[in-house]
C-alpha cells in the first residue's frame, strides 16, 4: 500500500459536507468556515450527490451522515475509499447502533462523531483526522473496541499484516498488546516488570506514533489495522 505524501503544515483542508438536512448543513458550513484552515468546497444532500462531488472536487476530507436518502453513509464511505483511500471520512451522525458503528469503521471511516459534539471539538477532529489520526466519540469508543476485538474484522490496510512503517519497538508492541487488553499503566508496569513512569512513557510514544489522542483510540486503531 502506498503512503500518502506528508501533509503540509497549516495547509487548508478542503472539505465536502454530505448531509440531507439543509439547516444542519448551513450550521456546519458556518462553524467550519470560521477556522482559517478549513474550507467547505461543496455540499450534497444525498449519497449519490456526495459521490459525484467527491469525484469532481477531490477534497481532502468528507463529513458524512449515515442516514442519507438513496445510498446510505456506509455505502458512500466504501465507494469513496474505493475511489481514493487517502480521502479522510468523518462520520457525523445521531446513530449509535452497534451494527452501524461497526459497519462504518469497517468500511474505512476515519472518525465517528455523534451530533452532540461541540463545534470546537468537531474542528479539532477535522484537523487531527486530516493529519492522520483516528477519532471515536467517547460515547461509542468502548463499544467499538469490544466489537472489533470480538468480531475479528480488520480493515483493508490491516488485512495483509501489521504495518512496519509505524516503527514500534518490540517493547512498544508488548505495551500496545496490553493496552488493547484494557490494562492500566500500573498493570502494564507489573506485567513487564518496569516502573509506572516507564510504562507511561511507552504509552505516550505509542499514541504519538499511531497519531491518536488517547488510549481507547490507540486500542481501536491497533485492532482495526491488525497491529496486535
Amino acid at each position: 500500500m502506498t503512503q500518502a505524501p506528508p501533509q503540509v503544515e497549516n495547509a487548508v483542508i478542503r472539505l465536502v459536507l454530505v448531509e440531507d438536512y439543509k439547516l444542519v448543513r448551513i450550521g456546519l458550513r458556518s462553524v467550519l468556515n470560521e477556522d482559517p484552515r478549513i474550507e467547505v468546497v461543496g455540499e450534497a444532500e444525498t449519497g449519490e450527490q456526495g459521490i459525484e462531488l467527491v469525484k469532481q472536487l477531490k477534497p481532502d476530507l468528507v463529513i458524512l451522515d449515515l442516514g442519507l436518502p438513496g445510498i446510505d453513509g456506509i455505502e458512500v464511505t466504501k465507494l469513496i475509499k474505493e475511489m481514493d483511500e487517502e480521502i479522510k471520512i468523518v462520520i457525523l451522525t445521531s446513530h449509535e447502533v452497534e451494527d452501524e458503528v461497526l459497519a462504518a469503521l469497517s468500511a474505512g471511516a476515519n472518525a465517528y462523531c455523534l451530533k452532540e459534539i461541540t463545534s470546537n471539538r468537531l474542528i479539532e477532529v477535522v484537523k487531527s483526522v486530516y493529519e492522520g489520526a483516528a477519532w471515536l466519540d467517547p460515547a461509542i469508543a468502548g463499544m467499538a473496541l469490544e466489537m472489533f476485538s470480538s468480531s475479528g474484522i480488520k480493515s483493508k490496510a490491516g488485512a495483509a499484516g501489521a504495518r512496519s512503517d509505524l516503527q514500534l519497538t518490540e517493547r512498544e508492541n508488548q505495551v500496545l498488546t496490553l493496552l488493547v487488553e484494557g490494562k492500566s499503566n500500573s498493570e502494564i508496569a507489573d506485567a513487564l516488570s518496569v516502573s509506572v513512569h516507564t510504562a507511561k512513557a511507552h504509552v505516550c510514544s505509542i499514541l504519538q506514533k499511531l497519531s491518536v489522542h488517547d488510549r481507547v483510540q490507540a486500542a481501536v486503531k491497533a485492532v482495526k489495522e491488525n497491529l496486535v
